[in-house]
């Protein structure tokens, strides 16, 4: 944007279509088309609008074009930053939006800034949709008010609200994949650290506890409490540590539980996967490394996010009124922190 003559910016003098248009030498509807990725001016002239767009420090006046659209085809997405798949899931909502000519907006939830008040944002921004990643929401009140008026989505659980969609993984299967792995390896003494009421929490324990049952282990079957940080995962490992006899392997709550039962049993001198297996849960860039290697249940972010997508858009584009919950398959991914025993 231009300084004005005390060196201060000067929203008047910021360059305008028209601007670019001159300087081109190109009309104003040729600049609009180029700028806004739509067909008609060859390749040519693209670079060359493009160009003196560049030049000219323009930059498009994003919320003077909403309010000349009838409808902003904007998605807002609520998030709490506290879950290791967020980043992956947000990743995919920007690819599968644009893919569907919507854009999204972020909203954080913080122990600050609450559902309602961000809700209450994203609605002012003229956002036609919602969608909630992994919040522990009970379905409150507020949020079935909101999706009377647009479509809300919830990816990583399902909380039966009125009107609400949801898409999630099934994590009484994935809970399921990752004893029948240690089963398979041998292991008896399994625990399982879980994250309490939070999202998906209650279905992976369900899950733990019913395959022990199967696998005829319910005397070595114990749940420890934690959540989906690694400080939980290392409280667990303290806690087992305590003990005089470990158990010989760990379903964690997620990916970040178990990064932090790795490293607070590594400080101690216990190996994994030789002394205790790890299986965590979400699949995450941290998991993949190779110096952590960590044997986890798979669930598809990108997948997660165009199913959120494409529910929201069948609510505003093709009108479907009924809710719906999408349920994904997860995957076991086996690396290097769980061995047979």
């Amino acid at each position: 944007m231009p300084r004005s003559d005390d060196g201060s910016f000067d929203a008047a003098k910021r360059p305008t279509m028209s601007d670019v248009a001159a300087r081109a030498g190109v009309s104003r509807q040729t600049v609009s088309l180029v700028l806004g990725d739509k067909p008609g001016p060859g390749a040519g002239t693209r670079e060359h609008v493009l160009r003196a767009a560049e030049d000219l420090g323009f930059q498009a006046d994003t919320a003077a074009q909403l309010l000349r659209r009838a409808r902003s085809r904007q998605l807002g997405v609520l998030f709490t930053m506290e879950h290791s798949l967020d980043p992956l899931v947000i990743e995919g909502l920007y690819a599968a939006a644009a893919g569907l000519d919507y854009s999204i907006v972020l909203g954080a939830i913080l122990p600050t800034r609450g559902v309602r008040q961000a809700v209450d944002e994203l609605l002012g921004l003229r956002c036609e949709a919602v969608i909630l990643i992994g919040l522990s929401v009970e379905a409150p009140a507020h949020l079935t008010k909101v999706a009377e008026q647009v479509p809300v989505v919830e990816i990583g659980q399902h909380t039966g609200a009125p009107g609400i969609d949801s898409v999630r993984v099934d994590d009484v299967d994935g809970a399921r994949l990752a004893v029948d792995h240690l089963a398979e390896l041998g292991h008896r003494r399994i625990v399982h650290v879980d994250a309490a009421a939070l999202p998906g929490s209650a279905d992976r324990r369900r899950g733990y506890r019913e395959r022990m049952r199967a696998h005829r282990l319910d005397e070595y079957a114990e749940v420890l409490p934690g959540d989906y940080t690694e400080e939980s995962g290392a409280r667990a490992a303290r806690e087992l540590l305590g003990r005089e006899t470990l158990p010989t392997a760990v379903f964690a709550a997620n990916d970040s539980c178990a990064e932090g039962l790795l490293h607070t049993f590594g400080r101690a001198g216990v190996r994994c996967p030789d002394d205790v297996s790890i299986v965590g849960y979400d699949d995450t860039r941290a998991s993949r490394l190779s110096y952590v290697g960590l044997t986890t249940v798979r669930q598809d972010a990108a997948a997660l996010a165009e199913c959120a997508v494409q529910a929201c858009a069948e609510r505003l584009d093709d009108k479907r009124a009924a809710a719906k919950d999408v349920v994904l398959t997860p995957i076991l991914t086996p690396r290097g922190s769980t061995a047979r025993i």
